[in-house]
Parts: structure tokens; C-alpha cells; sequence
């Protein structure tokens, strides 16, 4: 019993002394206590940076919401919770948010768009309290960035770091004027990356930090231990209101792509490859017989789009863009999403046992999928692979793939997610034109998983039957 109280102090010990000697190395430079020992401290990297991020408010047509407590009228609040109240439209002063000083020479100011959205007026109030008017330069509803500027010949900025370089554990602060309390500092961790599929935005690649981030953070700073900016905090996961450790910022790449855009052009254009993508599953990868663990598996081509010129076809596997590793459908999307119609991009591909480099240029948003679908002779499932079993098939009048007549609820084929009107293009990466061809690799003999690549509707997919 001693020993094992002796060891967690020593343990201890060892601990507070990494955590020092990192801090300390890591720009959180000493400071000295009454008596002149030195005590590791973040205070003079957050002298330098705190002056760059501003506090906003606007004036604008909101809801007069004063019957309301205070959190509830915070927009970052509300895009997690729904509700309909009577209210009248007004035009008041409304102070919303957060912004960050992203160059001080030209007055740029990286903020949320749902910060500054309806304001006929925004107001930039620095941490000196001078205030500025601020034009609005553009913005990015899907993302929710913003880009203001303002006219100042004393202003402080942060850099800009690399979020691509970011790992689940790196320390990380936020900065933010929460509550109209002026400028507050909370620190924490990266507590997740890559975070998607939150229905918060339509283009998601959450950083995930347990940095408190409150009502008036929104559009503030996620900063390293080097003072540099690595996200601008956006929302938080609630179910009161308040912060329980579980925030989201948008990676600086993301926000630094969207600004350079808004400067360059002054509207976001969004390119478009053309093409219907899934993750890359372990269930999946072994159905197709790949050995890879992550990428975008391209279930669909759209007609005359940009992956179809470049030659791409259904069943590749998309792993990289223009030498960045694309883990997942949402990152290939996110990449994509990011850049302009008519940009060059080099895509690396695994096709079957090759790894393939593919050429196209970006397209736009003029790319249009259509498909008919006709029913002639009927094939009720009877012999096929057993998890077919329960669907009934027709063959497509123009002769491309087999349609899904029906299928039975709570059967084999439902439990493994086929549905009415599915329309089946190709087996293990084998083309089917008729139910021939569907007899014959999805027989019941071959005994083995199987990949179907399906038409829903406007969307593809790839199912896997065991």
C-alpha cells in the first residue's frame, strides 16, 4: 500500500515537470513569482496576440427577443435549437460575437457569418476600446466565414498556422468576448479533428477542442502555444446552452482558402468534380479486393462533368488531391468544395491492384445527372445471393443496369438496405446490363461478399452484401 502511494507521488512529480518543462519550451515563457523563482506562463505570447482579436457588434433587422434569457437569444445557441416564439422585427444595436485581426496592413478581420448576418452596421471595438466601422468584404454562408475590414494604421494581427499539421492533443486556447465580460483566455486541447456529418454547415472539417467557448465566442481565436491561429470557433455542442467541453472550430486552412477568394474575387464559386462518392470501409475495401484503409470510393460519374472527361470511372478509389491525403468522401468534398471553377487538379487513384495519376480541371455547378429508368420483363430474386433475398428486379428499358421493383420489409434484402427503385449498375466492379448478367454474379452458389454499386435516386453508393 505504501509502496504504490509512493510510486502515483513520484508519478506525479514527473508529470508536473513535463507539463512545466513543454509549457516553458513550448513559448509559455517564465514569469517570477514575490520571491523571484521563475513559473512557466502563457502571459507574454498572449501579450502579443490578444490586441488582434476584436470584439463585434452590429445594428440590423433581429428579433426583439427581450423577453427571452440571455443565452437564448445567442445566435450560436440557436443553431443548435430550434424554437418558434412571437417576435417583431426591429432595428437595434446587437452585439454578437468575436473577430481576429488576420492582416493588420490591409484591416482584415476573419469572423463567422452568422455573426454579421442581416447587419445593415458593424462596429469592430478593439481591446484598447477604440471602435471602428467595418465594411464587409464577402462571405461564405456554407462555411460560415465572413471577411471584414476596417481602416486603422494601429492594428495587431496573428499568423496564420498550418490546421493540416494539427493533432488530437495538441494544447490550444481560445480567445473570445464571452458573456460582455471584455476579452477572456480558456485553454484545453485538440480534442478531435476531421469532425463532420453535425448538420451544422455544408461543408464541414470541425477542429473539436474542450477550450471553453461560450455565448460571444463565435468567430473568435483557436491559437497553439506559438500564438498562431489555427481556427476560428464557431459553435458548440450543448444541450443547456452552456459550454460542457465540447466546441467546434473551423480549420484556418479552410477560412484562409475562403478569404483569399473573397479578396481575390469578391463571391465564393464552388468547383465540382462530378461525381457520387462513399467512405472507403474495411467491409468494402475487402469486397473490392483493395489494401487500402481510407479514401473516397467514386460510386457514380455525373455525364459530361469534369470526372468523366478526365476518365475517372465508378469503383475508383480517390486517395489524394493535388498531393494531399483525402481520408474520407467529406474530405474529397471539402477539397474540392474549396476551390474554383477551371482550377488544375492531380488526383491520385487506386483502380483495382494499379495506383493511377489522373489530370482533370475543376468544373462547376452546371453539371447535371440524369438517368431514365423504364421497367420491362420482371425477376422475382428466386437463386440469387441470399442477402437478396425478397427483392424483385426489372430490366431497364435502355438496357443499363437492373432496377429494384420492390422489396419486402424485414426481409434479407430490406435488412441489408436495398430499396424500391435502387438501380444497380455493377457488381464486384463488373457492369451489369440485364438480369442475366445480375443471375450470374450474384448467384447464389458464389458464397462470398459481394459490392453492389447502386443509382438512388440523384445519389450512388456502394452496398455490401455478406
Amino acid at each position: 500500500m505504501t509502496m504504490i502511494k509512493k510510486h502515483s507521488f513520484f508519478s506525479v512529480l514527473s508529470i508536473l515537470f513535463i507539463s512545466l518543462f513543454t509549457l516553458s519550451y513550448l513559448h509559455a515563457l517564465p514569469t517570477h513569482d514575490s520571491q523571484g523563482k521563475e513559473l512557466p506562463s502563457l502571459a507574454p505570447m498572449l501579450k502579443k496576440i490578444t490586441p488582434a482579436v476584436v470584439s463585434i457588434a452590429t445594428k440590423g433587422h433581429y428579433q426583439d427577443n427581450n423577453q427571452l434569457p440571455d443565452f437564448l437569444n445567442d445566435p450560436l445557441f440557436k443553431r443548435f435549437f430550434k424554437f418558434d416564439i412571437p417576435q417583431h422585427q426591429q432595428l437595434q444595436p446587437h452585439a454578437l460575437g468575436s473577430g481576429v485581426i488576420v492582416n493588420a496592413k490591409k484591416g482584415y478581420i476573419l469572423t463567422n457569418n452568422h455573426v454579421i448576418d442581416n447587419a445593415s452596421e458593424i462596429v469592430v471595438t478593439l481591446k484598447d476600446g477604440r471602435s471602428l466601422a467595418a465594411e464587409l468584404v464577402g462571405t461564405d454562408p456554407q462555411i460560415d466565414i465572413a471577411l471584414l475590414k476596417v481602416s486603422d494604421d494601429k492594428l495587431s494581427e496573428i499568423k496564420f498556422s498550418d490546421s493540416d499539421k494539427l493533432q488530437v492533443g495538441d494544447f490550444a486556447l481560445a480567445i473570445g468576448h464571452p458573456f460582455g465580460l471584455g476579452q477572456t483566455v480558456t485553454s484545453g486541447i485538440i480534442s478531435g479533428l476531421g469532425r463532420s456529418g453535425l448538420g451544422i454547415e455544408s461543408y464541414e472539417d470541425f477542429i473539436q477542442t474542450d477550450a471553453s467557448i461560450n455565448q460571444g465566442n463565435s468567430g473568435g481565436a483557436l491559437v497553439n502555444l506559438h500564438g498562431e491561429l489555427v481556427g476560428i470557433n464557431t459553435a458548440i455542442f450543448s444541450q443547456s446552452g452552456g459550454n460542457i467541453g465540447i466546441g467546434f472550430a473551423i480549420p484556418v486552412n479552410m477560412a484562409k482558402s475562403v478569404m483569399n477568394q473573397l479578396i481575390k474575387h469578391g463571391s465564393i464559386q464552388r468547383g465540382l468534380l462530378g461525381v457520387q462518392v462513399q467512405d472507403l470501409t474495411p467491409e468494402l475495401a475487402s469486397a473490392l479486393g483493395i489494401n487500402a484503409t481510407q479514401g473516397a470510393v467514386v460510386a457514380q460519374i455525373i455525364n459530361n462533368s469534369a470526372a468523366s472527361k478526365a476518365g475517372i470511372k465508378a469503383g475508383d478509389i480517390i486517395i489524394a488531391a493535388n498531393d494531399r491525403a483525402i481520408s474520407s468522401s467529406s474530405d474529397l468534398r471539402n477539397y474540392i468544395g474549396l476551390k474554383r471553377p477551371g482550377d488544375k487538379a492531380q488526383l491520385t487513384i487506386l483502380r483495382g491492384k494499379k495506383t493511377l495519376t489522373i489530370n482533370t480541371i475543376i468544373g462547376g455547378d452546371n453539371e447535371v445527372l440524369s438517368s431514365a429508368q423504364a421497367q420491362t420483363q420482371s425477376f422475382n430474386g428466386q437463386g440469387l445471393h441470399p442477402a437478396l433475398e425478397g427483392a424483385y428486379f426489372t430490366q431497364n428499358a435502355n438496357k443499363q443496369g437492373v432496377l429494384v421493383q420492390k422489396v419486402t420489409k424485414a426481409s434479407p434484402a430490406w435488412q441489408a438496405g436495398l430499396r424500391e427503385n435502387d438501380q444497380i449498375i455493377a457488381i464486384n466492379l463488373q457492369s451489369i446490363n440485364s438480369i442475366n448478367d445480375l443471375k450470374k454474379l450474384a448467384n447464389k452458389k458464389l458464397d462470398k461478399t459481394i459490392a453492389l454499386n447502386i443509382h438512388r435516386g440523384n445519389s450512388a453508393l456502394f452496398l455490401v452484401l455478406r
